[in-house]
């Protein structure tokens, strides 16, 4: 895919009205990387609160397409931060009911639902795309697109948040970009004492990005990573309890067994990392998606997509988490075994 959007963004120029809408846009990060997003076609799937913020951001930045997939219908604790779907599309489906005011957001771009479950979804269906961003699922269903995708050469994020925790996790295989190196050039003359000025020189770089296979493999009991949680704090630790809870029991913790559900989190948490620094009150904010943490995962994970596509500086590599208790997200390098 990455060799086709080069060659489609050789011949595809912005129209009159496209100039004037992202004017703001090409002044900041330049006309080719506008026409490189002017060409990108994305996969939102899971349009939950997080996957809303996540579609807004893209679809201002004037990407060609967005797909939106969702099988599941709108609930009430979507209402806490799903501005996309209207209080009266109650029990319908997520995709369909944020068409509306997603095409009103930018109506220079393609956007369309799909109800279909995700796991039915072949390599046929994700070889559209350049950059499929996941949320809502297992990390087997995780690990099965990430696979797919890497094969086909496709950018993939998989991310989430619950309550008002976050986080994501960027496979994006060998990603090049360029990122300007600032150095100083001598403007003075020889027999005068040396003047300096700051020049800005653009570079080629290429990053490898491992598989969601490294993260799963990854050892959050490792003696070497533990004093990294002392400085972090247990962000990790938390995200490892609740993809187990969601795998193991095929949901997610919810607001309406709140007292049970947490009974089953202290359960995994004592299983998985005995005696670790994940308190009962981490456990207490995992609750339906909060909007002030939608705003911030959704914002980094939309930044993330847009300099995957714009090739202009490097994506984050590539665990990000964002911790409630400081309301700050910090990113952990995982590596590949």
């Amino acid at each position: 895919m990455g060799v086709e959007m080069d060659i489609k963004e050789a011949g595809v120029e912005l129209t009159e009205a496209e100039n004037e809408l992202y004017d703001r846009q090409i002044r900041l990060w330049g006309l080719e990387s506008q026409k490189r997003l002017r060409t990108a076609k994305i996969l939102i799937a899971g349009l939950c609160g997080l996957g809303a913020e996540i579609t807004k951001n893209i679809i201002l930045s004037g990407v060609n397409s967005v797909k939106l997939l969702d099988d599941k219908s709108v609930t009430e604790a979507d209402f806490c931060s799903q501005f996309l779907a209207a209080r009266e599309s109650l029990n319908t489906n997520r995709a369909e009911a944020s068409l509306v005011r997603a095409r009103a957001l930018n109506p220079m771009v393609d956007i369309s639902a799909d109800r279909e479950p995700l796991k039915e979804k072949t390599a046929e269906f994700f070889g559209q795309f350049d950059v499929v961003v996941v949320n809502g699922e297992t990390n087997e269903e995780l690990l099965r697109i990430d696979s797919i995708c890497r094969e086909l050469g496709v950018k993939f994020i998989a991310t989430d948040v619950w309550g008002t925790f976050g986080f994501y996790f960027a496979s994006l295989q060998k990603h090049s970009y360029v990122e300007d190196v600032i150095k100083h050039k001598v403007v003075s003359n020889p027999d005068k004492k040396k003047k300096y000025e700051t020049v800005s020189i653009p570079t080629q770089r290429e990053v490898d990005y491992p598989g969601y296979s490294a993260w799963l493999d990854f050892d959050i009991t490792a003696p070497s990573y533990l004093r990294k949680l002392k400085r972090n704090g247990p962000g990790v630790l938390l995200l490892s309890v609740l993809q187990k809870f969601r795998t193991t029991h095929q949901r997610d913790p919810s607001y309406k067994t709140r007292a049970a559900d947490l009974e089953l989190l202290r359960g995994i948490r004592d299983e998985l990392l005995p005696n670790s620094d994940l308190t009962d009150e981490a456990l207490g904010v995992i609750f339906a998606q909060i909007s002030p943490a939608v705003a911030v995962v959704g914002g980094v994970v939309a930044q993330e997509v847009i300099k995957v596509v714009t090739k202009m500086e490097a994506p984050h590599r590539n665990l990000f988490v964002f911790d409630p208790e400081t309301c700050a997200g910090y990113f952990e390098t995982i590596e590949a075994k």
